[in-house]
C-alpha cells in the first residue's frame, strides 16, 4: 500500500462549514485569495433544519473540493452529458457535501433557496441523495454500502462501451467513476460483494475514497470494526493508496489522484483518515457530530474557531468567482467531445449510430418483432427456457441489453448464446458472471442502467433469493432504474427442493412495492409480452417471476394481453354475464384453464382471466377493467401457488382465493400441488360454492 504524506508546511485555516482549497494550490489551479479558502457555510444546513449529519461533509471537504473543482470533467449546465466523469456518494447521509459542491460549481437544480430548504416537503435537497430529484446525483444512496455498489455498476458501464466503441485513433467513451464510502459502507456485505467483482473485472477506472474517520453512530468504530481494510481491498485486487492527512493534505490527495489514475488494470481505494466534524470545537472526532445536528451554539463556535465571518447561505465575491469557471470551462469540455464525436461518426459511421442509440436510449424501429410467438400446438416449455428465447433474440435488435446471474446461469437460463463473457480482459462481452452475489448484482445493475438511457441490464437468481437482494430492488424501483430481473423457480413447482427454495410471499411483496412491474407469465406468448413490458419501461423495474416446471401454450394468451396487466384469455358468456370469472397468474392458468373448460361442461358460464401484472391493469381505464372483471359479478376465484395476501381486492368479499399462505414442503412437484389444493377439482369446488 502506498502511502501519501503531506508536503505542506503550513496548513490553512480550515472551515468545515464549507469547502477549502489548500493555502498553496496546485499549479493547475487558480489561485484565490485567503478569503476564499471556504466556500461559505452551507454545512449550516443540518442545523437549520434541526435534521441532517454535519460530521462527513466537515470532514470530506478536502477531498470533495479536490474532486469537483480539479479533478472532475462535468458540464453544470448539462447534468447529463454522455462522457462526464460520475461522482457517487455512497456515504449519501453526508449529501449536504455534495449539494453545496453542485451549488459552487454552478448547476442550476441546487440554488441558495434550495440549501435552505434543506430535507424540506419538496426540496431539491432531500436527507439522502436522489437522482431523480436533483440533476447532478448519478444515483439513489442512504442504505449504507449501495452506492460503492453503483459505482462497480458505472465503471463496468464505462469498461464495457470503451471496449465495444473506443478505436485506435478515438477514445470516444473515456470518463472515470469517483465515490466516496465510509465505515458503514465498509462494514455491509454489498460494498465486499461489490469491490470483489470490481477487483476481479480490473476497473481501473474506479477510484474510491474510503472516509477513514473511525466514528460511527454507536461511537468509536473499534467497538465492531477492528479489520484491516487496506489488507483486505489489496487482496480483492485493488490498488490502495493511504492519505494520512485528510484534513489538510490537499497535496496527498490530489497526488493520491494521480497516482491512482496511473494504474490501468485494477481499481483504486484511497483510504483518507479524517477527523468527522473537523473545526467543531467541541464535537469533532465524537459519533454525536455523526448524526444530528451541531446545534446553534456549537455553530457559532465552529464559525468562530474557524475564523469564518460570513452571514449563513453567504458566498464571498472571490468564491463565487472562483468557482464560476467551471459553467464555461464544462461547456467547452462537451464542446470539445461533440466535435470529437463528429470525427468519429465520419470514420465509423454504424459504430456511431449504434453508440448514439445507447446514449439516446433508442430502440431500433420494430425492434418487438423479434420476440418469438406461440400456438397452443407450440411444445409445452418453462417459461425459464421461453423467457431465454427471448432474451437471445432481443440481444440481436437490442445493443445495450446485457447481463448475468448469480452463479445460476444454466438453472435460470439466462446465457446470450451468441456472446462471451465479460471479464477483465474481454469487457467488450454481454453476458456478466456475478457469482453468488445477489445483493450486489441488482446494485451493480442500477448502476448499469443509470449510467445511459440505453443500457439494459437483467440479472437473475431463483425467486426466493430476492430477499438476499431486495435492498437493491427497492432502490431500483425508487431511483427509476429499468432494470430487469429475470426470476426463476418461481413456487412450489421446482419440487425437491423444499421450503427453502419455495417462494410463497414474494409475489404480494412486490406488488407491495411502489414503481415496480411484478409479471408472471404463464406461457410463451406471455413471456414475450413480459419482456416487451419490461423493455419499455425504462424507469421502473420489471421482475418476471418464471416456472422451472414445463406450461403448455395456452389458446388466448397474448403480447397485448400482457402490455394490458389483465385479460380475458376465454369467456362462453357471450357478451352475457359470466356465471363465475376464475383469475390467475403464471402456471395457475392452465389449472384455471382445465377448470373452466369442466365448468363449462356443466353449462356454467365462465370468463378466465389472466392477470400477469396487476401494475399495468391497475392503470388501464376503468372502463377497460370493467370489461375484463366486471363489478356485477361477484362470484370469482382466484388461484396462484403463492400467498393469498391481497386477492381480497381482485376478489371482494364474496369470492374465493386459492393459494399457500404457509411454507412450501420437498415432494414431487405434482404431489405438493395436490396437497395445497392447488388443482382444477379444488377450483370447480371453490366455483360451484359461488353460483
Amino acid at each position: 500500500m502506498a502511502a501519501a504524506t503531506s508536503s505542506l508546511s503550513t496548513s490553512p485555516t480550515l472551515s468545515s462549514l464549507a469547502l477549502q482549497p489548500a493555502t498553496a494550490p496546485s499549479t493547475n489551479t487558480p489561485a484565490i485569495s485567503p478569503s476564499s479558502r471556504r466556500p461559505p457555510s452551507h454545512r449550516l444546513s443540518p442545523s437549520r433544519a434541526n435534521s441532517g449529519h454535519p460530521g462527513l461533509p466537515m470532514g470530506c471537504a478536502p477531498v470533495g473540493h479536490v474532486l469537483y473543482d480539479e479533478v472532475m470533467r462535468y458540464n453544470p449546465k448539462n447534468p447529463y452529458w454522455f462522457n462526464r466523469d460520475r461522482f457517487v456518494l455512497s456515504a449519501g447521509h453526508g449529501c449536504m457535501l455534495q449539494y453545496a459542491l453542485l451549488h459552487l460549481a454552478g448547476y442550476d437544480s441546487v440554488q441558495e433557496e434550495d440549501l435552505k430548504a434543506f430535507r424540506q416537503w419538496g426540496s431539491k435537497t432531500p436527507g439522502h441523495p436522489e437522482n431523480f430529484e436533483t440533476p447532478g446525483i448519478e444515483v439513489t444512496t442512504g442504505p449504507l454500502g449501495q452506492g460503492i455498489a453503483n459505482a462497480v455498476g458505472l465503471a463496468l458501464a464505462e469498461k464495457h462501451l470503451a471496449a465495444r466503441f473506443n478505436k485506435p485513433d478515438n477514445e470516444i467513451v473515456d470518463h472515470y467513476t469517483y465515490a466516496i464510502l465510509g465505515d458503514g459502507c465498509q462494514m455491509e456485505g454489498i460494498a465486499n460483494e461489490a469491490c470483489s467483482l470490481a477487483g476481479h473485472w480490473g476497473l481501473g477506472k474506479l477510484i474510491a475514497f474510503y472516509d477513514d474517520n473511525h466514528i460511527s453512530i454507536d461511537g468509536d468504530t473499534e467497538i465492531a470494526f477492528t479489520e484491516s481494510v487496506e489488507t483486505r481491498f489489496e487482496g480483492l485486487g485493488w490498488h490502495v493508496i493511504w492519505v494520512k492527512n485528510g484534513n489538510t493534505g490537499y497535496d496527498d490527495i490530489r497526488a493520491a489522484i494521480k497516482e491512482a489514475k496511473a494504474v490501468k488494470d485494477k481499481p483504486t481505494l484511497i483510504k483518507v483518515t479524517t477527523t468527522i466534524g473537523y473545526g467543531s470545537p467541541n464535537k469533532a472526532n465524537s459519533y454525536s457530530v455523526h448524526g444530528s445536528a451541531l446545534g446553534a451554539k456549537e455553530v457559532d463556535a465552529t464559525r468562530k474557531n474557524l475564523g469564518w465571518p460570513y452571514e449563513p447561505f453567504h458566498v464571498p465575491e472571490d468564491v463565487k468567482k472562483h468557482w464560476s469557471r467551471h459553467v464555461p470551462d464544462g461547456a467547452a469540455l462537451e464542446a470539445e467531445w461533440n466535435a470529437k464525436f463528429v470525427e468519429y461518426e465520419k470514420k465509423y459511421k454504424d459504430a456511431a449510430v449504434e453508440l448514439k442509440s445507447l446514449i439516446n436510449g433508442e430502440f431500433a424501429a420494430g425492434w418487438e418483432k423479434a420476440l418469438p410467438t406461440y400456438t397452443p400446438d407450440s411444445p409445452a416449455d418453462a417459461t425459464r427456457n421461453l423467457s431465454q428465447q427471448c432474451l437471445n433474440a432481443l440481444a440481436k435488435v437490442i445493443p445495450g441489453l446485457l447481463g448475468g446471474s448469480a452463479d445460476l446461469a444454466s438453472s435460470n437460463m439466462t446465457i446470450l448464446k451468441m456472446f462471451g463473457d465479460f471479464q477483465k480482459d474481454a469487457p467488450e462481452e454481454r453476458n456478466v458472471r456475478f457469482g453468488v452475489r445477489e445483493h450486489s448484482m441488482g446494485a451493480i445493475c442500477n448502476g448499469i442502467a443509470l449510467h445511459c438511457p440505453g443500457l439494459i441490464p437483467y440479472c437473475a437468481t431463483f425467486f426466493v433469493f430476492t430477499d438476499y437482494m431486495r435492498a437493491a430492488m427497492r432502490l431500483s424501483a425508487l431511483c427509476e432504474a429499468g432494470v430487469i430481473y429475470v426470476m426463476t423457480h418461481d413456487s412450489i413447482g421446482l419440487g425437491e427442493d423444499g421450503p427453502t427454495h419455495q417462494p410463497i410471499e414474494h409475489l404480494s411483496s412486490f406488488r407491495a412495492m411502489p414503481n415496480i412491474l411484478m409479471l408472471r407469465p404463464a406461457d410463451g406468448n406471455e413471456t414475450a409480452g413480459a419482456y416487451k413490458v419490461a423493455v419499455l419501461n425504462r424507469k421502473r423495474p420489471s421482475v418476471l417471476a418464471l416456472s422451472r416446471q414445463k406450461l403448455p401454450n395456452l389458446p388466448g394468451s397474448s403480447i397485448a394481453g400482457v402490455e394490458k396487466g389483465g385479460y380475458v384469455i376465454s369467456d362462453n358468456s357471450v357478451g352475457n354475464k359470466p356465471d363465475v370469472i376464475l383469475i390467475a397468474t403464471g402456471s395457475e392458468l392452465e389449472i384455471a384453464a382445465k377448470a373452466g373448460d369442466e365448468l363449462r361442461k356443466d353449462g356454467k358460464t365462465v370468463r378466465v382471466v389472466s392477470l400477469v401484472c396487476w401494475e399495468l391493469f391497475d392503470e388501464q381505464s376503468d372502463a377497460y377493467k370493467e370489461s375484463v372483471l366486471p363489478a356485477a359479478v361477484s362470484a370469482r376465484v382466484s388461484i396462484e401457488a403463492g400467498s393469498t395476501f391481497g386477492w381480497g381486492k381482485i376478489v371482494g368479499s364474496k369470492g374465493k382465493s386459492i393459494g399457500i399462505d404457509r411454507f412450501g414442503a420437498s415432494a414431487p412437484a405434482g404431489k405438493i400441488y395436490k396437497e395445497f389444493g392447488i388443482t382444477a377439482e379444488a377450483v370447480i369446488e371453490a366455483a360451484k360454492a359461488l353460483c
